[in-house]
C-alpha cells in the first residue's frame, strides 16, 4: 500500500493453481491495505477466498485493484464479506477500482462480490477486465446500487470488458449520477431504479448450445453473447430485491 497526493493506492492479488491430487492450492494471496484476502473452507477441488475491507472506501483520490487468476484446471470462488462503500473522503479527486480476472484452459472462477454502493457526494470509476480461455468457465456477478437508504447517489462510471478464446465477447459501460450524461434515470436505461446488475456466465457447451434470449421473473433478461457466453441484465428497486434476481436468474440457467 502507498499513498499518493493524499490517495491510498492498494492492489490485492490471488493467483489458484491445481495441486496434482484434485485440489486447488493458493500459492499467491496477497492482501495489501485496505484490501485483507481470506482463504475459507472450500471443497476438495475449489478454493475459496474472501475479500475483506480492512478500511473505508475507496474515498476521493484512491486507486485499488485486485487481480485473481486461475491456472490451468483450478477451481476459486471469490467473495467478500461486506458490501463495498464508495464515499467522497477528504480528497475531491475521484477514485478507481479496477478488478482483472484471468481463468486458463479447464479451469473455473466464480467472481460474486457483495454489492458496491456509490454514497452521495463520492466520484468512483469502476472497470472490470475479463480473460477466459476457450476451455475455461466463468460466473461473474457486479451489483451496483445508487445511493444508500433516502440519499442520492454520487457519481459512478462502471466499464466491464469481456475476452473469450482472446476474442472480445462484451465491453459496456454505464455512467450514472450528477455529472453523468443525461437520461442515465430515464425510461430507456434505469427508469427510476437504485439497483442494477448483471451476471456474465462462460461456459464451453454454449458454443454449441448458446442460450436464448428470454426474460426471468419480473427483473432480469438473458442474452447471449457473441461467443460461449451469456449475459443476464437486471434493475430493481433496491439491493436486496437485485440479488434476488440474479440468484433466481442464475438458478434457472443451471
Amino acid at each position: 500500500m502507498s499513498t499518493v497526493d493524499g490517495g491510498v493506492r492498494a492492489r490485492a492479488r490471488i493467483v489458484a493453481r491445481r495441486d496434482g491430487r484434485g485440489g486447488t492450492s493458493l500459492p499467491v494471496l496477497e492482501s495489501d491495505g485496505p484490501l485483507a484476502l481470506r482463504r475459507t473452507r472450500g471443497s476438495d477441488a475449489e478454493a475459496r477466498v474472501v475479500l475483506v475491507g480492512a478500511m473505508s472506501g475507496p474515498l476521493g483520490g484512491d486507486r485499488f485493484g485486485v487481480d485473481a487468476q486461475a491456472e490451468e484446471g483450478a477451481r476459486l470462488r471469490v467473495q467478500s464479506a461486506a458490501a463495498t462503500i464508495a464515499l467522497p473522503g477528504q480528497n475531491k479527486g475521484e477514485a478507481h477500482y479496477d478488478v482483472r480476472v484471468r481463468v486458463a484452459g479447464r479451469a473455473e472462477l466464480t467472481w460474486l462480490p457483495e454489492p458496491l454502493i456509490s454514497a452521495g457526494g463520492s466520484d468512483l470509476r469502476v472497470r472490470t477486465e475479463v480473460d477466459v480461455a476457450a476451455t475455461g468457465r466463468l460466473v461473474l456477478r457486479e451489483e451496483q446500487v445508487l445511493g444508500r437508504a433516502g440519499e442520492e447517489p454520487g457519481r459512478l462510471s462502471s466499464r466491464l470488458a469481456v475476452r473469450v478464446g482472446g476474442h472480445a465477447v462484451l465491453d459496456q459501460e454505464l455512467a450514472c449520477g450528477p455529472g453523468a450524461p443525461g437520461g442515465w434515470d430515464g425510461p430507456a436505461v434505469l427508469a427510476g431504479h437504485r439497483a442494477v446488475g448483471q451476471l456474465v456466465l462462460v461456459r464451453p457447451e454454449f458454443q454449441e448450445d448458446p442460450v436464448s434470449p428470454r426474460r426471468i421473473g419480473d427483473a432480469c433478461v438473458v442474452v447471449p453473447l457473441a461467443g460461449p457466453a451469456a449475459l443476464v441484465s437486471a434493475v430493481a428497486v433496491d439491493g436486496l430485491r437485485l440479488r434476488r434476481a440474479l440468484d433466481e436468474a442464475l438458478a434457472a440457467l443451471g
